[in-house]
């Protein structure tokens, strides 16, 4: 459908932004207030789509109660005929991903920065009892004054549920950002949002997603399966502290992950204070927002709300309190102290184990069969960078490391590289949803996934017409089998029998997909038609109503528009007659501007000559050229004679 200039009397379409996979965003005028705005237009596919239009009023309602500067507004939504649109804030900046396009990777400490204020964003909408479930950096807004905003809370909800995501050939277009449990189907609560911030930073840090594949199953498939590396392989500019973090947002359990938003931004706050994340020192993670009792028992003060500039956040990082200075200025003074005699401590003792080229010695320590937080965080004691690397493991629980490479009691040098060998667990995976998918799909998916296909089953349905869409499986979504196991499901051989309603009048597209749906072979052919607008359809044969086998064949006819006319003989008849005879036949006539010169004074003044010939055929409605004769006298001899 086209895209109407005006939506109510109060909006009114400006400028089109963006396309999306569910929306076209405009810039817009609300008349009412005086105010620019971003309208975001649906699809015309989802307003035939019942669960979701019901699904789009609630979340858009539920979204429209949260306010925070970190979050865009919604202002507004509602419907013009079938189509539906959501009034948002308007951001003036760029998105997340337009900055990440053109500048690969930002500074460390900027992508905390962000992170920290999404993570108050999310953090807010998790306390509403709204998950985001769609945060990738194409949903996160960079205000030209450094104000982080995202948008699009709740929306994600009504889409991931609508039946679009189980139409035949649909994919998921966010998979790099999915959480495991996302990837695997299952439900998405705010542990997940955590998951997608996470995989945001690590792509903020190092300019790539930590899972990269040929198509989204792929991808998807190494959000489960596949164990992240740390941000400063790829970064030498990521910290280990920084580095913890990201991992510990990634963990692919969520009970392993932070568990709220508001923790991980507690962690990140810490990092711009310059201290280590309670990740690093293995304390507990801060209480949920609320706990007042609890969070009065923290050393380390929560960060404040996100409702100021940047840069006066900063100066509060910055500015320590002026009664507190000449505290800090002895407790440096002490500490500089005491570095000075660790130093010198250190130096005799290591005095014999350091190398020819002058680094020190360390020991690996030990940490086969410890949590991989916990041996990261020993290895990283040790001076040592922790390298983690998931393998397979039928002995070894999923999370705990197998072994260190190099091994454990090896001396090595400061710095040295350890890689910490983590199980997976064993090669059994979640067997992945494939009902609602047609056949091809199904199997490619259960083949990527590390499973064969089983026993293919052909079994006619009424309710479902669309030949090959998986009805069932065996065995279910989620369960998990060893690799190489097969699954089996049936699809629909369509029903016995299948007819339709009338399609007069539609779309051609639109009508081969409900024929075709039903397993029927379409034909079309074109006919002339006075009623139906050309390129609609006439009718059908069979016609609507007719029960047929599925892979019968049926001949949609289509409007070539009206039948052509045969012009008829204008000549002799003045321009008025001349005009209403033609428009009776169905077409139009235009006077040539220059007359054309007749020797017959019967033509003077009245069309001398037409286009076409009489007999000849026009389309109708098309326009013929006639010229109005103008009669010229033939010239006159005189005869003179002479006198002598």
């Amino acid at each position: 459908m086209d895209t109407p200039s005006a939506l109510t009397e109060r909006y009114e379409l400006t400028t089109h932004l963006a396309r999306g996979g569910m929306a076209d965003v405009y810039q817009g005028m609300d008349s009412l207030l005086d105010r620019k705005v971003a309208i975001k237009i649906l699809h015309s596919q989802f307003s035939t789509d019942e669960a979701f239009v019901k699904r789009f009023r609630k979340e858009a309602q539920a979204a429209a109660n949260l306010t925070h500067p970190n979050i865009v507004g919604i202002y507004d939504w509602g419907q013009l005929d079938s189509t539906y649109f959501i009034v948002m804030e308007l951001v003036d900046g760029r998105s997340l991903r337009e900055v990440l396009k053109s500048s690969g990777s930002l500074l460390p400490r900027r992508a905390v920065e962000i992170s920290s204020e999404v993570a108050a964003a999310l953090s807010v909408a998790h306390r509403g009892g709204l998950v985001h479930r769609d945060i990738k950096p194409g949903n996160i807004l960079l205000a030209p004054d450094g104000m982080v905003k995202v948008t699009d809370f709740g929306i994600a909800r009504a889409w991931d549920d609508s039946q679009e995501l189980t139409k035949t050939g649909a994919v998921m277009g966010t998979a790099t950002y999915f959480s495991p449990e996302q990837a695997q189907g299952h439900a998405a609560d705010e542990r997940s949002d955590v998951y997608s911030l996470g995989v945001v930073l690590f792509e903020m840090l190092t300019g790539q997603t930590p899972f990269r594949g040929e198509s989204p199953v792929a991808v998807a498939y190494q959000h489960v399966s596949q164990a992240p590396v740390a941000p400063s392989s790829l970064n030498p500019d990521v910290t280990p502290e920084l580095d913890a973090l990201v991992l510990k947002a990634l963990a692919k359990n969520p009970e392993d992950r932070y568990q709220t938003a508001e923790a991980m931004r507690a962690d990140l706050w810490r990092l711009l204070q310059g201290e280590k994340p309670l990740v690093m020192t293995g304390a507990p993670q801060p209480p949920p927002a609320g706990d007042a009792s609890a969070t009065r028992m923290l050393t380390t003060p929560a960060p404040p709300p996100a409702t100021v500039p940047p840069d006066e956040i900063y100066r509060q990082l910055e500015a320590p309190p002026s009664s507190n200075l000449a505290f800090i200025v002895g407790t440096f003074a002490l500490l500089a102290t005491l570095a000075v005699l660790v130093f010198l401590v250190f130096q005799t003792l290591n005095e014999g184990t350091s190398t020819a080229s002058g680094g020190d010695l360390v020991t690996v320590p030990q940490v086969a069969g410890q949590a991989e937080t916990d041996a990261l965080r020993i290895i990283q004691r040790a001076d040592l960078d922790a390298i983690p690397r998931g393998e397979a493991s039928d002995d070894v629980e999923a999370g705990i490391v197998i072994r260190t490479e190099p091994a454990a009691g090896e001396q090595v040098e400061t710095g040295t590289e350890i890689t910490v060998v983590v199980s997976l667990g064993t090669n059994r995976f979640g067997v992945p949803n494939i009902v609602g998918l047609d056949q091809a799909s199904a199997e490619n998916l259960i083949v990527e996934q590390g499973f064969s296909v089983g026993t293919v089953t052909p079994e006619s349905n009424d309710d479902i017409a669309t030949i090959g869409q998986v009805m069932s499986q065996s065995p279910a979504a989620g369960e998990r089998l060893d690799e190489g196991s097969p699954v089996d499901f049936v699809v629909s051989s369509g029903p016995d029998v299948v007819t339709w309603e009338t399609l007069e009048g539609r779309e051609e597209r639109e009508s081969v997909a409900i024929l075709e749906g039903l397993g029927l072979i379409v034909e079309i052919i074109t006919e002339p038609s006075e009623e139906i607008e050309e390129g609609l359809v006439v009718r059908t044969d069979p016609e609507p109503g007719t029960e047929v086998a599925p892979g019968s064949d049926v001949q949609l006819v289509l409007s070539e528009g009206p039948p052509p006319v045969v012009v008829g003989d204008l000549r002799g008849l003045d321009v008025a007659t001349a005009t209403a005879r033609a428009n009776d036949l169905g077409y139009n006539i235009t006077v040539r501007s220059e007359p054309t010169l007749v020797a017959d004074p019967a033509l003077d003044g009245v069309i001398a000559t037409q286009g076409r010939n009489p007999t000849d055929t026009i389309e109708a409605g098309g326009t013929m050229i006639v010229t109005i004769g103008q009669y010229v006298p033939p010239a006159t001899t005189t005869t003179t004679t002479g006198g002598g």
